[in-house]
């Protein structure tokens, strides 16, 4: 990594929320002029201390860099700020590394192009401690590759890039995708915890246990179910869908009885009895993928 003192392309950050502030300081860390600007414009504050040129108003920041990065809540409040500065954003790169949907990437691309913008979105894989660390990396994707590749020395400052590809809402998909299955590790894991606390196990005795656990399940979970899924070949030796039928019953009246709620599992419950139904009884977990689908 540069020194603080080595001069790099500059850029400008727009959003000085807890990401968008880590994405600053990591670029400022590597050492580009950056120029930072918040609705709440003390946040630019800190910022400034370290270096960054604060902004009073977005057309200004936007104005300071060819590059112009966007991290804001939604991306509503994202399509909200880029209308009020088409004007000034004309002929600038906008990397959007705000959360969103792929519709919503799309959309947004769409109407940069109209407004002689270049769009690249992109999801963070990664929480602010982690930015500029070798365990973040962060997804992009859009029409335009080249200016991706000659941003990409800049963006690295952030975290490891990752193209997906040129359709704009590829890397809000991947994004999506991984946050979901994260979301479901913790729902397990909120229940594991609650369902031990229930019988008065500090959690910080059964951490170990249930880390161990997950990871030892994830290891041959996620690949062995990939490997199912684009062969077609379901069916398996180590614990079918008829076994787990019959055995999920044994969660929700534990949990009942535990005096826990029984939501975040009931919804499993269903699938299951969905996929006997179905004739799948013999196929292995892989198999529910296919019947999340709506049709």
């Amino acid at each position: 990594m540069p020194s603080s003192t080595e001069h790099r392309a500059s850029v400008t950050v727009l959003g000085l929320g807890l990401m968008g502030t880590a994405l600053a300081a990591a670029l400022l860390k590597a050492g580009h002029d950056t120029t930072v600007w918040n609705r709440t414009a003390s946040k630019t504050g800190p910022l400034a201390a370290q270096g960054a040129t604060p902004a009073d108003t977005a057309a200004e920041a936007i104005a300071a860099s060819p590059l112009v990065i966007v991290c804001l809540t939604t991306n509503d409040n994202v399509r909200g700020l880029l209308e009020a500065e088409a004007d000034a954003l004309a002929g600038h790169t906008v990397v959007n590394l705000t959360n969103g949907t792929p519709a919503q990437a799309r959309e947004l691309a769409e109407w940069a192009a109209g407004h002689g913008i270049t769009y690249i979105d992109g999801g963070i894989m990664a929480v602010p401690q982690m930015i500029a660390t070798p365990a973040a990396y962060i997804l992009y994707s859009g029409t335009d590759e080249d200016a991706y590749e000659t941003h990409r020395p800049t963006l690295a400052a952030l975290a490891d890039t990752k193209w997906v590809g040129k359709d704009p809402g590829a890397a809000a998909l991947y994004d999506l995708s991984l946050l979901t299955g994260m979301y479901g590790m913790v729902m397990g894991v909120a229940q594991a915890y609650a369902l031990i606390g229930s019988g008065g196990v500090p959690a910080r005795d059964f951490a170990p246990l249930l880390k161990d656990w997950v990871n030892a399940m994830t290891d041959g979970l996620v690949p062995g179910m990939a490997e199912a899924l684009d062969s077609g070949q379901h069916l398996t030796d180590v614990s079918s869908l008829a076994v787990n039928q019959a055995a999920l019953p044994n969660f929700l009246t534990a949990f009942a009885q535990q005096g826990l709620r029984t939501d975040l599992f009931e919804p499993l419950q269903a699938l299951l009895d969905r996929s006997i139904d179905e004739g799948h009884a013999a196929d292995g977990l892989s198999r529910l993928v296919t019947l999340i689908k709506k049709d």
